[in-house]
This record gives C-alpha cells, sequence and structure tokens, in this order.
C-alpha cells in the first residue's frame, strides 16, 4: 500500500511548482504540443506536498525523518 505522507522537499516543491506553472502558461497560450497540459502533475504534487512516484520507489527530499 502507498504511504501518502508528505515526501517532497521544499526546494522540489519549489522546482515543481514553476515547471507546473511554466507548463500550463505554455499551453494556455498555444505554445508547444498538447503534452504542455501535463504541467498539472507537477503543479498539483508540488502544492500537495506528496508524490506517490516517490512513495513507491521510497524517496524522500523532506527534511522529515522517520
Amino acid at each position: 500500500m502507498m504511504d501518502l505522507k508528505v515526501n517532497v522537499g521544499t526546494i522540489d516543491k519549489i522546482a515543481r511548482i514553476g515547471v507546473g506553472i511554466l507548463l500550463l502558461v505554455l499551453a494556455v497560450m498555444g505554445i508547444g504540443t498538447p503534452w504542455t497540459w501535463i504541467g498539472i502533475v507537477p503543479l498539483i504534487t508540488g502544492l500537495a506536498g506528496r508524490c506517490p512516484v516517490y512513495s513507491l520507489l521510497g524517496i524522500n527530499t523532506c527534511g522529515i525523518k522517520k
């Protein structure tokens, strides 16, 4: 079962939110491909602080120790 605890650190969050916003702005402007709408994924995971893929792989960029 996946562990949905916070596993995305501050720098990771900032990067995800930045990339997500950039991709979504490009998608809205019609620049790039339809794949730029994938920016919603890093934006949501950055805002939520949780990444299901990180949970599956056992990665934790958050400073909280288990």
